[in-house]
């Protein structure tokens, strides 16, 4: 069964266009028109295993919200899409990464649910030119529009970028190991209600 989706997003702000494959390699094609961010999705894409093709047209003139937000809602939507009922998955998945003196966790649940627990804290406002607030703005669109629990805890970490890399490298290794069939649930929903929401 393949695990692929598209989804096509366009307002009066952007237009998105993402494709993923749950069961990838890893690879990516990602163009949204900010340096710092494509190269945070091509970290998501890397360390998840799945590729992603996404491409964003946004009102950059104003700032980097709109394209940013936009972005991480049209890459729920497609993992969400990709998964079906996510009939077989692991669903739950938990991790620290290291990266020089940064340590940031990351804990998922493909519930269905979209929640996110954010305790990062960066201590300047931006990254180069990227505003640090939008980390966040894109983990809250992609926790609602994939329909998700997820927490993202800094354990610690002096340097923001360092920081900011954490949270998409975690969060792709909790993607990676939830999104897995798990050979022992021989297809079946991994809930006890039946359903997954």
């Amino acid at each position: 069964m393949s695990r692929k989706a598209s989804i096509s997003r366009k307002t009066n702000e952007t237009a998105v266009s993402v494709t993923v494959d749950i069961d990838g390699t890893g690879t990516s094609k990602i163009s949204t028109g900010i340096g710092f961010f494509d190269h945070m999705l091509d970290q998501l894409s890397r360390h998840s295993l799945i590729d992603m093709e996404i491409e964003t047209k946004g009102d950059l003139h104003v700032d980097d919200h709109h394209a940013v937000e936009d972005t991480g809602i049209a890459i729920g939507q497609a993992i969400a899409k990709a998964l079906g009922d996510r009939r077989g998955i692991t669903r739950y998945a938990s991790l620290d990464l290291a990266m020089d003196e940064t340590m940031t966790r990351a804990a998922v649940d493909l519930s269905g649910r979209p929640f996110l627990v954010w305790n990062v804290a960066f201590s300047a406002p931006k990254i180069g030119t990227f505003d640090t607030e939008l980390v966040r703005e894109f983990f809250q669109a992609l926790a609602q529009n994939a329909g998700i629990t997820l927490h993202i805890q800094n354990i610690y970490g002096a340097n923001n970028h360092h920081i900011a890399e954490t949270c998409f490298k975690s969060v792709a290794r909790v993607l990676r190991t939830a999104t897995e069939i798990d050979p022992r649930q021989q297809g079946r929903i991994p809930s006890t209600k039946g359903s997954l929401a």
